[in-house]
């Protein structure tokens, strides 16, 4: 198949969802970043920060590592979007290797600067593949942390869900009522784990409402830049990678053009079918790339101001 066969039905899917989404009153986006451990990474995050800043997203969440990896470069990416943009950040946190003491120290120090909207997390194990175990005098779980940081101050608290089940929990129940418990804690909303089947979020989303959940739940949306780190993604998450989404990219390995405007038309397809199920909110998980999630917020119909958009041409 050639690039412009490939394309053809591609544009015309992503243009009817362009008009599918003019007439909506209200969309909100929040995007999502890892903290660079490189100077050309560092360049990369800020030219992708820069580029969907104009598209006013609700706030971007900074990722913070296991055991200290990234923790250093979080505060500095996330003190560094409060002084130089006007953007709200959200800032992780996690009870990974660390004491309560030293976790409410770094939350007050972000309440102090200015930072008023945390992701609270249980966090990764310092090393992959091995079993998480509650540091000695720190948060054991995120509902404590939850509650911890409502102790420190009122922070804006999201939290994470699981459509497809966290992979450690014992059943879909038991991760359900963990769920409710951080948000009774005291968190504002819920975001999900990437997934591709939206059947999976509805019937999710239809489990959290029966459960007597009413905060937002905002479905993580995962555009397919790389297919092979997906997968891997998925494997360590539980998420499931359904087989027409591996037959879509097969083949595709040395066309970055044709694999971009399939990505695309994936993304573009989960928002369509959520956004008419009544979803209208999404958090974009960008990998530090804007050029897919850029591409999605403008189908979706949040285009950047003439100045803005000037701007954008430059960079």
């Amino acid at each position: 198949m050639t690039v412009e066969a490939a394309v053809s039905p591609i544009v015309e899917r992503l243009s009817a969802l362009a008009l599918r989404f003019s007439g909506m009153e209200h969309l909100g986006v929040s995007f999502e970043f890892f903290p660079p451990n490189t100077a050309e990474m560092e360049e990369t995050l800020w030219t992708s920060i820069l580029r969907l800043a104009p598209i006013e997203p609700d706030f971007i969440s900074v990722t913070y590592g296991g055991g200290g990896s990234t923790r250093d470069r979080t505060h500095a990416t996330v003190r560094r979007i409060l002084d130089e943009t006007s953007l709200t950040p959200a800032a992780h946190l996690t009870c990974v290797a660390a004491t309560r003491e030293e976790v409410d120290e770094v939350a007050r120090a972000y309440w102090e600067a200015g930072v008023r909207h945390i992701v609270a997390l249980r966090g990764d194990p310092p090393e992959a593949g091995a079993d998480y175990a509650p540091h000695p005098g720190g948060y054991t779980y995120a509902v404590d942390l939850v509650e911890g940081l409502a102790r420190v101050a009122d922070f804006d608290i999201s939290v994470a869900a699981y459509p497809e089940t966290h992979p450690e929990a014992p059943d879909d129940a038991f991760d359900l009522e963990n769920l409710k418990r951080k948000v009774d804690a005291g968190a504002r909303r819920a975001i999900t784990q990437f997934f591709f089947d939206t059947e999976v979020f509805l019937r999710f989303r239809d489990r959290v409402r029966r459960a007597g959940i009413d905060v937002p739940l905002i479905p993580g949306i995962l555009p397919v830049t790389n297919f092979e780190q997906v997968v891997r993604f998925a494997g360590l998450c539980g998420a499931g990678i359904p087989g027409w989404l591996s037959r879509l990219f097969e083949s595709l390995g040395g066309d970055p053009e044709t694999r971009k405007l399939v990505a695309a038309m994936v993304a573009g397809e989960q928002c369509r079918i959520l956004a008419a199920e009544g979803v209208s909110n999404f958090h974009f998980y960008t990998l530090n790339r804007a050029d897919l999630t850029f591409a999605m917020c403008h189908t979706l119909g949040l285009r950047p101001s003439t100045n803005d958009a000037e701007a954008n041409q430059i960079l």
